[in-house]
Order: C-alpha cells, then structure tokens, then sequence
C-alpha cells in the first residue's frame, strides 16, 4: 500500500527522524572508558524527566513488566501486603503479577471508566493499624481506559495517616507526558517504558527508585536476579551495566532526552493538553460518541478510548481501519473488547497527524454503519484548535 501507516496506537509511539538516526551507530566496547559518558548523561537527563534530585533512574533492557517487577521484587519480602487499585487491564496485570509472585493484596475494585479513588485508598490505609501494608500502587495512567488518576491525592491520603508504606506508580504511558513529579508526591518507585512519552521503540525499562526504596531493598528477601536495583546502582555509578545494554537504544534515549529538553517539559504537558482537547472534541462533539473514562476528571491527555453504540463492534472499526486507511488504532482489551477503540495522542505529532487518524476512524466507523456525521469528527477538531491557538502558541513559547 502507498504511503506509510498511520500509528495511532497508544505505544509503542511514532519514532522521530532525528531519534532513528541517532541510534544508527556502529556497535562498540561497552566496557570502554568512554562509555560511562553516554551512561552518565542519560542518567543525569532522565532525572529530568522524573523531576527528582534524589531518586535514582535506573534502565533494564526489558517493558515495563520488567520494571513491574523489579519494584515488587526488591522492595519486598515473600508474602508481603500491598493495596492496589483494579481500574483497566494494565493495573489489573500489575495486580496478577503481585499475586503471581506470592504477595498478599488487597483489591480495591474500581468500575472501569474511572481512576484510582484516593477514598477508598484513605479508608483501607486508616483501618490497617499494625502497618501490615507494605506496598501501595498505583497507574497514574491506564491506557486501556484512558483514564488519568491523581498520584498526588494518593500520597496526600498516605500522609493524612502517616503510613509507612511504599507508593509504587505505574506512569508508563504517562512520563514525559503528562506532568510526573517523584520527589513532590514521594514516590518511591516509578514505572515506564522506552516506547511512549520517550519516543523511542520498545526494549528499556526506565525507572527511578527513591533513597527509601533503595534501603528497603537493603533488608527485602524476595528472590530476584536479573532485575537487582543494588547490580544496576553499583554499575551504573561509574557508568557502566551489569549485563551488555542495548548501545542505539542509549544513543536514542540520549536524543530524545535532548528533544524534550528542546521543547521544554511543561510545553510538553500543554501540547499533550491541547492536542487531547480536539481529540475530545472530534469524539463528544463532533461524532457525539463518549468516552470510556466517565467524568473529565478522569480524562488522559495521552490516549483517549471511545465507545461505540451498543450493537457495533469496535473491533471491526479497527480492522476496518487498518485494512482499508493504514491506519493503526488501538483496540479494547478484557472488559471492554469490542466495545471501544483507543486513539492515541502521545509522543511526537501535532494537529496534522492527530487529523489523519481522526478522519481514519471516521471513515472507518462510516464504513461499517456506524451513525456518525461525516467530517463532523474533523470539523470539531478543526475547530478546537483553529480557536485555540493561544493555547499552542503558549505551548510552544
């Protein structure tokens, strides 16, 4: 097929130019003494990224189930406690894994469609008085659902009760686009990936683990191997790994930090905003379709889910619109499978991309009989950010 496809998935994300040829690069001696400059400097960059002076970022050659892992695994001891909420697919396989490996949790069971209830957080760390919860996760942002939660009301319930507990955050459709803070909402372990808001392909697990974090890995017996914080700390200070890194992959994550630093973080978060915005509106206004996530505040700058009316089938928009347009949309997962199609909207694009996919899936959806106006999708858009240029300009500054 003419022309190149269209992703609009939400990660792995489009890769930019200058990115794909920074990683074209001959292999060389990991082991050299030049090396621990390239280490050094994308540790100092993502430091950035995860807005910490304190923490340590720390990169495995894997998704972020690895690094899913690597948190569980270092922090804890076998048959520890941990509170998680249940409110996509993403923090439901995050939940699987704790069970998986031995740990004892306590569900909070969210409908899905809504973000993680700082409430009901509060209430089960008030009633766990002898601190036997040594663990609280969270997704900043589930990617099934397209639904953002608050990590800062979670940290305030932690505090308001003076637990002790660990606060593990999922953001790897998060970081680097919407607005991630480690050392203000004292997160002790973060969790991302190469393949979203870092514009890179997927193979690294990115991380930062807190000075708390790393202590409790001191005294933690949870068998681990591959995935040890203290290998990779060690290693890393003098800029090297423990095991052979991925050298483009290094020399990509080097770029892109160089790019969001160009553009600035802040920009980032209200180009993502603005560009969200007339995606929402494509959807609400102009196919007059809703969202999976059930109220704005739940709504994600990076991925927006849309449900189809009861008796099509989502799964055939995204056929349609992959075999017909080259279009790439991401599909329904578990509970919703069938009934939504996920737009994403994160990473390197603007308006002109964004307009592609939306009129992609309009044409799609009108293909299979789905009762949506044709242009109406591309009109709202056109017109959210037509009227909202002070928005960009200011996002661009």
């Amino acid at each position: 097929m003419a022309g190149h496809n269209f992703l609009f998935v939400p990660g792995p994300t489009n890769v930019p130019a200058r990115i794909q040829r920074a990683m074209m690069v001959p292999m060389e001696d990991h082991r050299s003494p030049k090396f621990p400059e390239l280490t050094l400097e994308v540790i100092r960059g993502l430091k950035k990224v995860f807005k910490t002076e304190t923490g340590t970022p720390i990169l495995f050659p894997s998704s972020g189930t690895g690094c899913w892992e690597a948190a569980l695994t270092n922090c804890l001891n076998p048959g520890d406690k941990v509170l998680a909420s249940r409110f996509g697919q993403f923090s439901h396989l995050w939940i699987d894994m704790c069970q998986r490996l031995g740990f004892d949790v306590e569900v909070i069971e969210v409908e899905w469609g809504e973000g993680a209830p700082a409430d009901r957080y509060l209430a089960a760390l008030e009633a766990d008085k002898q601190h036997k919860i040594k663990a609280v996760l969270v997704c900043q942002n589930e990617t099934a659902t397209g639904v953002t939660s608050d990590v800062a009301a979670i940290r305030k319930v932690m505090d308001s009760v003076n637990h002790p507990a660990l606060l593990f955050v999922d953001s790897v459709s998060a970081l680097g686009s919407i607005d991630f803070r480690m050392d203000e909402w004292k997160v002790d372990v973060c969790v991302s990936g190469s393949q979203k808001g870092l514009m890179l392909p997927a193979g690294l697990g990115v991380t930062c683990v807190s000075e708390k974090a790393l202590a409790a890995r001191q005294n933690a017996t949870q068998p681990r191997c591959y995935f040890d914080y203290l290998d990779m700390v060690k290693n890393n200070a003098v800029g090297y790994f423990p095991y052979t890194p991925s050298i483009p992959m290094m020399y990509g994550l080097k770029e892109a930090l160089a790019t969001i630093e160009e553009e600035g973080l802040e920009n980032i978060f209200k180009r993502h905003t603005y560009l969200a915005n007339g995606v929402r509106a494509a959807v609400t206004e102009g196919w007059k379709l809703k969202l999976c996530a059930k109220a704005p505040q739940w709504y994600s700058d990076t991925v927006s889910a849309i449900l189809v009316p009861e008796g099509f089938n989502a799964a055939q928009v995204i056929e349609r619109a992959y075999k017909r347009y080259n279009l790439s949309l991401g599909a329904g997962l578990s509970k919703v499978a069938g009934k939504v199609f996920r737009i994403g909207h994160l990473g390197d694009l603007n308006e002109l991309m964004l307009m592609g996919a939306i009129a992609g899936a309009e044409m799609a959806m009108l293909d299979m009989g789905l009762p949506v106006e044709g242009g109406s999708g591309v009109a709202a858009a056109s017109a959210y950010w037509r009227n909202n240029q002070q928005a960009q300009a200011r996002a661009a500054a």
